[in-house]
């Protein structure tokens, strides 16, 4: 558990380290109580158990439902109030080079009149980075608590956006080795593609209509605030409809490539079989000539002569030529 302690004028931040339960955290809440006007903390929590946030959420007010939310970790983007305390669940979105992989982990926002709670389960942190950008930006801490909320959605968002450009490259490149003169079948990588594309699609999609709705709600709140931060939500939401537009296009693209991969499929196939249907066309004409004169009945015209043998080899030569120049010529071998 980490707390950081905020002035929203000067941007003074203080950070307090603790683990739930201790005397430590006992400070921590009740410094969160003698918070004055203009400041405000941030509680930053790591895949915590129910019986470890219980009195953390005693302590904040938080209700029973979006104390389980925030422990079950399996919860699609949304948006919900309690009283005055706003929740708000995303995904956390990274990608895996080495194994070409998306992964996903999850972040549970609490943001109330004085506070920020967020509860982290995954390897990615975007509250790091929000931090970090709030210690740069010192003037986004007139905000209050919603700097905090607007900080991680932003670092949220632009992971989205980082590892959509990494799948469009992979993207790239698979779509140059199916279309390439080699006859190897990429099924399998691009099912393994799409997969990873719908786990992103599942993780983008959804915050959609949340920021939208989070967006008419600080609206309709009629705090003198509202009109100052809007614009900043608003640039977010518009980078994540960017993102979910090429999550979209790219699901379509490997549709495509898939059709592509098929129906380059089909075309080997069709290949083949002229192929051995060629060949196996040539190989009949001897096959018949020397069947008829291997029945050995006695009476059979050239039998006696003594050109008939390199005539009938001849014959099969000749056939057998033309055949696989008339194949040639048109393709199939």
């Amino acid at each position: 558990m980490e707390c950081v302690m905020y002035e929203e004028r000067s941007g003074a931040a203080e950070t307090v380290e603790c683990g739930l339960g201790d005397e430590a955290c006992r400070v921590v809440l009740k410094r969160l109580r003698d918070l004055g006007e203009g400041e405000f903390g941030w509680i930053r929590l790591v895949d915590p158990q129910e019986s470890e946030l219980a009195e953390l959420a005693a302590e904040l007010g938080l209700h029973p439902l979006a104390v389980e939310d925030a422990v079950q970790a399996h919860q699609r983007p949304k948006r919900e109030r309690f009283g005055d305390v706003l929740a708000v669940a995303l995904k956390t979105l990274w990608y895996v080079e080495d194994e070409t992989a998306v992964e996903t982990g999850e972040m549970m926002l609490f943001v109330g009149p004085r506070y920020v709670l967020t509860v982290r389960h995954g390897d990615v942190d975007p509250a790091a980075e929000a931090a970090r950008r709030l210690d740069a930006d010192p003037a986004l801490l007139r905000f209050g608590p919603l700097a905090v909320l607007h900080a991680v959605l932003d670092v949220a968002v632009d992971a989205y956006s980082d590892a959509a450009e990494r799948v469009r490259a992979e993207l790239v490149g698979l779509e140059d080795r199916v279309f390439s003169t080699s006859r190897v079948d990429h099924t399998e990588d691009i099912y393994s593609l799409k997969r990873e594309v719908r786990e992103f699609r599942d993780a983008v999609q959804p915050l959609v209509p949340v920021l939208h709705s989070l967006l008419r709600g600080l609206g309709e709140e009629g705090e003198d605030l509202s009109p100052r931060v809007l614009p900043y939500f608003r640039d977010v939401a518009d980078h994540l409809h960017r993102t979910d537009t090429e999550v979209r296009t790219l699901d379509e693209l490997l549709n495509s490539v898939l059709d592509a991969q098929q129906a380059r499929v089909g075309t080997w196939q069709n290949d083949d079989m002229r192929r051995i249907s060629a060949w196996a066309a040539i190989f009949a004409v001897p096959t018949m000539v020397a069947g008829v004169y291997g029945m050995n009945f006695e009476h059979m015209p050239e039998l006696g002569w003594s050109y008939g043998y390199p005539l009938a080899v001849g014959i099969m030569a000749a056939a057998s030529g033309a055949l696989y120049r008339a194949f040639r010529r048109n393709g199939w071998l």
